[in-house]
């Protein structure tokens, strides 16, 4: 698999985003857990065009504005016409003193607040601020941010924040810019695949994001969340396919899980898997990031980098050779579930 290999988010007519299967996650450039410099974060995102990177993601949340902002410099290099661009909405930053700053695990930010605002009114002034953030006249991709139980608190109110969406006009704002051809297409950005499909019942939607639901670890989206993307045309984009890091780190001692340190179960799980990932000579990260792709539904990955090794790292994780019999000891030792497709090398 090649990482400018591309795929279209869906097969509809008149919503085909052409997507590379490996993007860029732009959470890590808002200065996620530690401050990046402005000349590595231009660095990383150049790194990542160079190497045929062509989708990148963004959000308001990320850094309060500072990963938008950053995706536009380099847009202005790059041309806006040769890349494809998710942001996200939900999230609206005010201006505010600054002991009511919103950081989210965010460091150095702009003096913001942050307002979950899902209402007609809420997404398009979301939009707008960033479409000025970024330098663009639009987006490809927009996605509901974060209407999730993980992000909301609870089901309460995650169940709130989908009834604003829908009573107070959002998903009318999201249909109504997809309509004029403002976007090409809409989806959401969530840490949960339920959320989706439950947003699936409700509307018409392209795709999702889905953070760290489908992985070596959890495979539980195949009992009807993947298969009703295939059967709806509804494109997965995956981030998280390494649960937060320890599908990246392997179970070394901190290794983090839903982002959270790992419990027990979980590190002696990663080092069964790990020990046969070992005996065919494959990095346990090489199987993680690849296993994914097994699925139709999945169609592209958007890993996040701060510097260009860890773009370069990245790419050849996706392209390394990862041979069938692994998989195929994966699911005779009961790792992962036995009707979990795999990909298939060529």
């Amino acid at each position: 698999m090649k990482v400018t290999d591309v795929v279209p988010l869906n097969e509809r007519t008149n919503r085909r985003v052409p997507l590379t299967r490996m993007g860029f996650g732009g959470a890590p450039l808002g200065n996620l857990y530690k401050k990046i410099s402005e000349q590595d974060a231009q660095a990383a995102l150049q790194a990542a065009y160079d190497a045929g990177i062509r989708y990148f993601d963004t959000a308001p949340q990320y850094g309060l504005g500072i990963s938008e902002g950053r995706f536009g410099v380099a847009f202005n290099r790059f041309g806006r016409e040769n890349v494809q661009l998710s942001t996200k909405i939900g999230r609206l930053l005010l201006d505010c003193e600054p002991d009511e700053v919103t950081p989210e695990h965010f460091i150095d930010v702009p003096q913001k607040r942050i307002v979950f605002d899902y209402t007609y009114d809420g997404v398009m002034r979301s939009y707008e601020a960033s479409r000025e953030r970024i330098g663009v006249a639009n987006a490809d991709i927009l996605l509901i941010h974060d209407v999730d139980v993980f992000s909301q608190g609870s089901q309460e109110l995650s169940d709130a924040k989908v009834r604003e969406l829908f009573d107070d006009g959002g998903y009318r704002a999201l249909t109504e810019l997809r309509s004029a051809g403002e976007i090409a297409a809409i989806g959401a950005g969530v840490n949960e695949w339920q959320v989706c499909e439950r947003l699936m019942g409700l509307g018409d939607f392209d795709g999702f994001l889905l953070a760290g639901r489908y992985t070596l670890l959890e495979q539980e989206a195949l009992d009807s969340f993947l298969p009703l993307c295939v059967e709806k045309d509804v494109g997965v984009i995956l981030g998280g396919p390494y649960n937060s890091g320890i599908l990246a780190t392997g179970a070394v001692k901190g290794a983090k899980y839903n982002y959270s340190d790992a419990p027990p179960e979980i590190l002696e799980r990663v080092r069964r898997i790990e020990a046969v990932c070992a005996a065919h000579n494959t990095p346990l990260i090489a199987a993680a990031l690849q296993f994914v792709f097994g699925h139709p539904a999945v169609k592209t990955v958007i890993p996040g980098a701060v510097n260009p090794a860890q773009v370069t790292a990245n790419v050849e994780v996706l392209e390394t050779q990862v041979p069938d019999e692994l998989w195929s000891d994966l699911k005779g030792e009961g790792l992962i579930r036995s009707d979990a497709p795999v990909p298939v090398s060529a």
